[in-house]
C-alpha cells in the first residue's frame, strides 16, 4: 500500500505523512500482533497440560461449531495438528494477540508523538517512502494478507463465520507473517539485501 503513497524531492514537501506514518505503525504492530500470538499459541499448547493457568478454557459454543463445521469438512489426517478445534484456537488467539498490540501500539504512537512538530511527522513518513526496503515488505505483507483472507474466504467460509472477527484477524495476521517472512528470505536471502543497480 505504501507504493501508492505520494514521494516527494523534498522532506518538508511530503503529503500525507500523518496517514503514512499511522499506515506503517499500525501495519508492523499486525504482523508483531500475530507473532506474539503464534508464540502464545505454541507455549498454551505444549505447556498448558502441564502448567494449569496456561491451558485453554474449555471451549465456547462458536468454536465448538467452527471446530464441527471444520471437522465435517476437513480431510482424515494421521497428524494429530491437523485437530480443527486447534486451528480455531490457534486464529483466535493471533487474532486476540493482533487486536491487542494495534491497540497497544496506537497508544504508544500517540503518546510518542504528542506534541510533536509537523516536520518531524514529514521527516519520519519521507524516509519510510525513500526506503525500497519498507515498500518492498509493505508489497509481500498485504498482499500475502490479502490472498490469505480471499483463501479464507473462498475454501472456508462457513468456518470463518463461524469464528467471527478474531478469525478474519487470525487470518489475515499470519498473512502478513507469511509475507514478512517470505520478504526476508527473497531480499535478505536469494537477492542478498540489494537492490540491483
Amino acid at each position: 500500500m505504501s507504493r501508492f503513497f505520494p514521494h516527494t524531492a523534498f522532506a518538508e514537501d511530503q503529503p500525507l505523512a500523518r496517514t503514512i506514518l499511522w499506515t506503517h505503525v499500525l501495519t508492523r504492530a499486525a504482523t508483531m500482533g500475530s507473532i506474539l500470538g503464534l508464540g502464545t499459541f505454541a507455549l498454551r499448547s505444549a505447556a498448558g497440560s502441564r502448567v494449569p493457568f496456561l491451558a485453554y478454557a474449555p471451549t465456547d459454543a462458536a468454536t465448538i461449531r467452527a471446530s464441527t463445521t471444520l471437522a465435517k469438512t476437513a480431510v482424515p489426517s494421521a497428524n494429530p495438528s491437523a485437530n480443527p478445534l486447534r486451528a480455531a484456537r490457534l486464529l483466535g488467539t493471533v487474532g486476540s494477540a493482533t487486536v491487542a498490540t494495534v491497540g497497544i501500539t496506537a497508544l504508544v504512537t500517540i503518546a510518542h508523538m504528542w506534541g510533536r512538530e509537523e516536520v518531524e511527522w514529514l521527516d519520519r513518513s519521507w524516509r519510510l517512502r525513500a526506503n525500497p526496503f519498507q515498500t518492498e515488505v509493505d508489497d509481500w505483507t498485504y498482499g500475502t494478507s490479502i490472498a490469505a483472507l480471499g483463501i479464507a474466504g473462498v475454501g472456508f467460509r462457513k468456518q470463518m463465520a463461524n469464528l467471527g472477527w478474531r478469525g478474519l484477524v487470525g487470518v489475515a495476521g499470519l498473512g502478513s507473517v507469511v509475507g514478512t517472512v517470505g520478504y526476508m528470505g527473497w531480499r535478505h536471502g536469494i537477492k542478498g539485501g540489494t537492490f540491483a543497480a
